[in-house]
């Protein structure tokens, strides 16, 4: 397994390609309330994204018709954006691309709409502690495996369940690259595979499953439930690792 070690003016290049990402997800989440549709938001999205000098990576990858990938409710990841107007009470996942200068970017939040039951409030908060509490801890020299035990963790700690058979990714200059890195312990050793090294550049994305984390694709390709049938919440933050910690890089 072949894990880049970027080298500071590449560090640079990919700041800049998720500082657009951060910024696009504070735009979006800006402008989550009732009435708007999601392709309106994936159009917003996809001007800013281009007024910055980058471009919407997702869009065309893999076959990927939109600029975001916009999940409601029950669809956890890979949404495409319809005509479907927002309604209060809904829950929605973000996950924004980005390419600069050859280099990319990657993130995702999910917000609420109007006001949220609680049980959506803590729903969303699994996926966004579970992505902060992984970067709290991560440490050079620390396996790969290792964090995504601790995610798995913390994510039944909470009593929620990891969707499984996708998970966070390497990143540079192509938008998914090595290590894979699941959101449970693949596998029966935790103290084993590739450790975290300074340089390594990567995302983590926890996705959340309120009963059972198989995941199902609909019959569009793209969106991504749970075989349990209920809403889902996802989170996620491109990290490089410099002087041993990880360091954010898709923020505003």
């Amino acid at each position: 397994m072949a894990i880049a070690l970027r080298k500071n003016d590449e560090l640079i290049k990919l700041r800049a390609a998720n500082q657009i990402v951060g910024a696009t997800l504070e735009l979006l989440a800006q402008h989550t309330k009732p009435g708007v549709t999601l392709k309106e938001l994936d159009a917003m999205a996809e001007e800013y994204i281009r007024s910055q000098g980058a471009t919407p990576s997702f869009k065309g990858l893999y076959g990927f018709p939109n600029a975001v990938c916009i999940s409601v409710n029950e669809v956890i990841i890979h949404g495409i954006p319809s005509d479907y107007t927002l309604k209060e009470g809904d829950i929605v996942g973000f996950d924004v691309g980005t390419q600069k200068e050859g280099y990319f970017g990657d993130g995702a939040v999910s917000v609420g709409v109007g006001t949220i039951s609680k049980e959506d409030e803590a729903l969303i908060a699994c996926a966004k502690d579970s992505l902060y509490h992984a970067i709290d801890i991560i440490r050079e020299g620390m396996r790969f495996k290792e964090l995504s035990h601790e995610i798995e963790k913390f994510i039944l700690g909470r009593g929620f369940v990891p969707l499984r058979g996708f998970c966070g990714h390497g990143i540079g200059k192509k938008p998914h690259e090595e290590p894979e890195i699941p959101n449970y312990l693949d596998g029966p050793n935790p103290k084993s595979g590739p450790k975290i090294k300074n340089g390594m550049v990567f995302c983590i994305e926890p996705m959340i499953c309120h009963r059972e984390g198989t995941s199902k694709i609909l019959s569009n390709g793209w969106d991504v439930v749970s075989t349990d049938g209920l809403r889902g919440s996802h989170y996620e933050h491109t990290v490089a690792i410099i002087n041993g910690r990880a360091e954010i890089l898709s923020i505003a």
